[in-house]
């Protein structure tokens, strides 16, 4: 079962981009989720196209596995501007027992044309200019891959870490 629900940090925070129906929680959440009406049913479908959507926003998808269990039970939609979890993570550091990624991006400098969209679209520093050259701090690269989708020329992928 799935349970689509607007994002609490951007809602309670009141100051981030549309859309907000980015939220979704995933069998037992969902269940108690729409049982308690604080979100609605969707299809697998409807569920992706959200993701569609608050990817083309740039919001950073996050499948959250709580302690004690083995599956993932909720993905959230946020940014760091108003994400408790993201902006804590950007102003203390990474830990690896808090958010983990197992890919990161790779540039391919050879086809990279410095246009800097990529620097647009990331929410952790990891892109920055320096003179004419595009610079990729892998050690602040969160592994969203939100640059990947925007690269004009395509020379961003994931890799893992």
């Amino acid at each position: 079962m799935l349970a689509q629900t607007e994002c609490d940090c951007r809602q309670k925070m009141g100051n981030c981009i549309d859309p907000m129906d980015g939220c979704l929680a995933i069998g037992d959440v969902a269940e108690e989720a729409i049982r308690d009406k604080w979100a609605k049913e969707v299809s697998v479908e409807q569920a992706l196209e959200a993701m569609e959507r608050t990817y083309e926003a740039g919001l950073v998808h996050m499948a959250y596995i709580f302690e004690g269990k083995d599956v993932v039970e909720q993905v959230c939609s946020c940014c760091s501007c108003c994400c408790h979890s993201l902006s804590a993570a950007l102003r203390f550091g990474y830990d690896d027992h808090a958010f983990s990624s197992r890919f990161i991006a790779d540039q391919n400098g050879e086809t990279c044309k410095g246009c800097g969209k990529c620097i647009e679209r990331c929410q952790f520093g990891a892109r920055e200019t320096a003179g004419d050259d595009l610079v990729f701090r892998a050690d602040k690269c969160f592994g969203c891959g939100l640059c990947v989708g925007h690269c004009p020329t395509g020379s961003i992928s994931m890799k893992e870490r």
